[in-house]
């Protein structure tokens, strides 16, 4: 398998050195107590925002503002991440990376930013002819002053911004995983058949070919329905979800990695949704030996349903080890209207607890479509992080749980589609 060009690009060692204590933004901030924070912009990019840890003279640069010395208290932006596309846009002429410093909370409120502006910077970024092919390259390490009013004392940034490129394997469904689909290795116009699918909604499919050691213990709240009554215990087993499982194939038929439903999806008590405090669970698998029938548990993704402003998708994947037990090393929310993105990033790692968690930086991304809409996941996959089809069809199989789990939470009021129903269920 051959990758596809991406870049990153890195901004990090973030800090704000301010001349005086500001006015506060609003009732009861001031930014000697709260953290700033940026807005950081390129034409055709998704716009970032990161918090600005405040940094006195005393511990920064101050007899030389120009030097590479970053601050001792210093954070990072999630970045920009550049495919072949993009990258072909922006090969021989130069971008503007457009940075906003507020003062104030990062929120918002009735529409309104609850940040007051305190200036403004560029940083020109140049990948070169061939930005295809670029190498390491520092734009920009130290510190900055900001365009402030005229007349006021200007405010100083600590950035630091580089590329790295970041090649990776780019798959995609050829379908909605719960129809079986056939899963593409993409590079470029090319779309080449790697993997296939085999969806089942089976009732008893949840112990089938699964460790047996793994079955209660690795479900934090296995015990969910010692908290209803007999009443609700019943009512919920006419309305919950599980058994779901997908198994992966390669070209020669082989099953190198699954997705199975260990914890049912169930409404909580008195609700129609899956609530955060009683998640419903995958297993992300792999085969343990040379049997096909036996399995080894890789991940677990816990998934469930987000109350409050916004309403979404809330998930926290943990990788699964035999030293350490379990680790997360993913958590968010997908917006239920209009999707998202679920992603894993090696900086959010903690610990030398496999290969996986000792590389920084991107582990693996998956597009997750908003609820009722077709839903075909592409996803990316690092290369360090592949060394075989199999590792690849790990990140597939989770990338389809996470898929699935969209519609596991749909609140109970609604219907599924026949695929995720159970032959004697006529849609939930």
């Amino acid at each position: 398998m051959d990758p596809c060009p991406f870049v990153r690009l890195i901004i990090e060692s973030l800090a704000l050195k301010l001349p005086f204590a500001t006015k506060p933004a609003g009732s009861g901030v001031h930014p000697t107590a709260t953290p700033c924070f940026c807005v950081l912009k390129i034409k055709g990019f998704p716009t970032q925002t990161a918090l600005l840890p405040l940094c006195s003279s005393s511990n920064s640069s101050s007899h030389d503002d120009s030097s590479g010395l970053g601050p001792d208290t210093a954070t990072s932006a999630p970045g920009f991440h550049l495919d072949a596309a993009a990258l072909r846009r922006v090969s021989g002429k130069p971008v503007s990376l457009r940075v906003s410093v507020y003062t104030g909370g990062m929120g918002r409120t009735c529409g309104v930013s609850g940040g007051k502006l305190l200036g403004k910077l560029q940083v020109s970024v140049d990948l070169g002819k061939n930005a295809e092919s670029c190498r390491s390259t520092v734009f920009q390490n130290g510190w900055l002053t900001l365009r402030c009013q005229p007349g006021k004392p200007a405010a100083r940034i600590h950035l630091a911004c580089r590329a790295e490129p970041d090649p990776r394997f780019v798959f995609q469904f050829g379908g909605e995983p719960e129809c079986s689909p056939v899963v593409f290795q993409i590079q470029g116009s090319i779309r080449q058949p790697v993997f296939s699918c085999k969806f089942s909604a089976d009732r008893n499919s949840r112990s089938r070919s699964l460790p047996s050691d793994y079955n209660n213990a690795s479900s934090s709240n296995g015990a969910w329905t010692k908290t209803f009554s007999t009443r609700e215990r019943e009512k919920a087993s006419r309305r919950e979800r599980k058994g779901w499982m997908i198994m992966i194939h390669d070209l020669s038929g082989s099953p190198v990695a699954a997705a199975s439903m260990i914890t049912p999806f169930v409404p909580s008590p008195g609700s129609d949704r899956v609530s955060r405090s009683n998640p419903g669970a995958w297993l992300i698998l792999r085969p343990h030996g040379f049997s096909v029938s036996t399995w080894k548990p890789w991940g677990r993704l816990e998934a469930w349903r987000e109350r409050g402003a916004v309403d979404g998708l809330g998930y926290k994947f943990e990788l699964m080890t035999e030293t350490n037990g379990r680790v997360a090393i993913a958590e968010g929310t997908v917006g239920v209207k209009k999707g998202g993105r679920f992603e894993i990033d090696g900086r959010t790692v903690r610990g030398s607890v496999s290969r996986l968690a000792s590389v920084k930086g991107f582990v693996m991304g998956s597009t997750v479509e908003g609820e009722g809409k077709v839903s075909k996941p592409v996803v990316q996959v690092g290369v360090q992080h592949v060394t075989c089809t199999a590792d690849a069809a790990l990140f597939v199989a989770l990338s389809a749980a996470v898929d699935l789990s969209m519609d596991a939470c749909r609140l109970f009021s609604s219907k599924l589609r026949k695929e995720l129903c159970h032959d004697d269920q006529d849609g939930l």
